[in-house]
């Protein structure tokens, strides 16, 4: 009889074009994603290792580490076999807790975001010594006590974006429901390291259908200088505090209830447009009114809309297939005080999808990734040495949760949030947008002190209003 086939010790690949950007990023604080449940009931820390230990086996992705060669100023994957991995749970006490809460800027915050925003600004991935071959984990685990009795909790899962974008981590989070709901925090058995996969799926470059990513030499050159100069005349949010280069990202959230969230969809649905042609929208009316300009004076805003590229790839792939398979579209609007929100986001909604009929998701990839790496490298690039690359990202499609609270409660998850960081190279407000249970839940991330709490509130807080009054209006 012959041997089964068994998952290498190990296996190696370059990152690709995206992949490497993502890794060039990190070093500054951008990419690093993070879901923070709230939980109401305990796990033991056993049963918690096995369910995480059987979505590593699941997923080869999460038990890969993420490896740079100075000598050759690359980065690669490598994948370790099932028998060899083991996620370490960082578990932390009611007292290390309560002084990480007692050291953020707002110790009377809701300690759920303070924690999540904790680790968003963890960065692990930082190498102090270039000059070695290093390897870091693309999954890191962390346990939070907010009460002496462990009653209370909040379970952090932080991940590399380069491997793990945000299809991959919805995926993740439900796969982990699942495995809560069927086993208790993973008391069944962990499955044996022959059923899986045996790596990495490939790089997204590798998977573009043939002819969609072609473009003639001289017209991406054109494009790489058109966005250089292009940049230069984007306006952004006002900046608080553009000189210290101690950033970290933070958080504003932006909750709708069900029957206002119906109102928003319903009018999105009249118009022929998606949810966040109407979020963007908002954000740049929003945005524009906080200067007081004097009337009609022109500004120009950058958009990047994120589009998961998993079904048009080739072979098509499923949110089953971890690693990074978003790609962006950039998109700028001229705004003059004007503007009303269906106007706008129809104009946003439809510049958004030229553009993509045209395929620049594909065409233009390895430009938006180069000027990504020279604005890393050269921040002057861009408006006051922000590195703020566009006004706002955001994704083409939310997050669909239909899983009713009482459910989500009897699993012991009394909240979750899902974003990443971006107080590196990025925009100055990313969307992480989410329709839970019929409402509209969205995380607002931001760099601090660029840009402030109190700034960013505001402008939230003023995107609600014109959301709701858009809602109210006729269709």
């Amino acid at each position: 009889m012959s041997e089964p086939n068994r998952v290498p010790k190990s296996m190696t690949r370059p990152v690709g074009g995206t992949e490497y950007s993502w890794c060039r990023a990190i070093d500054g604080g951008t990419g690093i994603a993070v879901i923070a449940l709230l939980l109401s009931r305990t796990p033991k820390l056993q049963n918690l290792q096995n369910t995480l230990d059987k979505l590593q086996i699941y997923h080869p992705t999460l038990r890969s580490n993420i490896r740079f060669d100075a000598s050759a100023n690359s980065f690669s994957f490598v994948v370790t076999s099932a028998a060899d991995s083991h996620v370490e749970i960082h578990p932390f006490d009611s007292v290390s807790t309560a002084q990480i809460i007692r050291d953020s800027d707002d110790p009377c915050a809701d300690p759920h975001r303070i924690i999540l925003e904790h680790e968003m600004n963890k960065n692990t991935w930082i190498n102090p010594h270039r000059w070695i071959k290093s390897e870091s984990r693309v999954f890191i685990v962390s346990l939070y006590d907010l009460t002496d009795d462990g009653e209370q909790r909040i379970l952090t899962f932080r991940l590399n974006t380069a491997a793990v974008d945000r299809t991959a981590a919805v995926t993740l989070l439900r796969e982990f429901m699942k495995e809560t709901a069927a086993d208790g925090f993973g008391n069944g058995p962990v499955v044996a390291a022959t059923e899986t996969a045996v790596g990495l799926s490939k790089a997204i470059e590798e998977l573009i259908p043939s002819g969609k990513g072609d473009k003639p030499f001289w017209a991406r050159g054109i494009d790489v200088l058109g966005y250089s100069l292009n940049a230069f005349r984007f306006s952004n949010l006002n900046f608080v505090d553009a000189e210290n280069s101690n950033r970290r990202s933070q958080l504003v959230r932006l909750k709708l209830d069900r029957d206002q969230t119906l109102k928003l969809v319903a009018g999105c649905k009249a118009r022929g447009l998606k949810l966040w042609a109407a979020l963007a929208s908002s954000a740049l009316i929003a945005a524009y009114s906080s200067k007081n300009l004097p009337p009609y004076q022109g500004e120009k805003y950058a958009v990047v809309t994120l589009s998961d590229c998993r079904s048009i790839l080739e072979p098509p792939l499923t949110s089953n297939d971890f690693g990074f398979y978003h790609a962006g579209i950039l998109h700028t609007h001229d705004l003059t005080g004007e503007e009303k929100l269906w106007d706008l986001a129809k104009r946003c909604y439809d510049s958004f999808t030229s553009s993509k009929n045209s395929n620049k998701q594909f065409t233009d990839m390895s430009d938006l990734n180069f000027l990504m790496c020279k604005a890393i490298e050269n921040p002057n690039l861009t408006p006051s040495s922000s590195l703020r690359t566009a006004f706002i990202s955001i994704f083409e499609d939310p997050v669909i949760d239909e899983s009713p609270e009482p459910e989500l409660a009897s699993l012991g998850v009394q909240d979750y949030i899902g974003c990443a960081s971006i107080h590196g190279v990025g925009p100055s407000v990313a969307v992480f947008d989410a329709l839970r249970d019929g409402k509209l839940d969205c995380a607002f991330v931001y760099p601090s002190p660029l840009h402030s709490r109190e700034q960013m509130d505001g402008l939230i807080q003023h995107m609600k209003t014109i959301l709701l009054e858009g809602s109210a209006s006729s269709f």
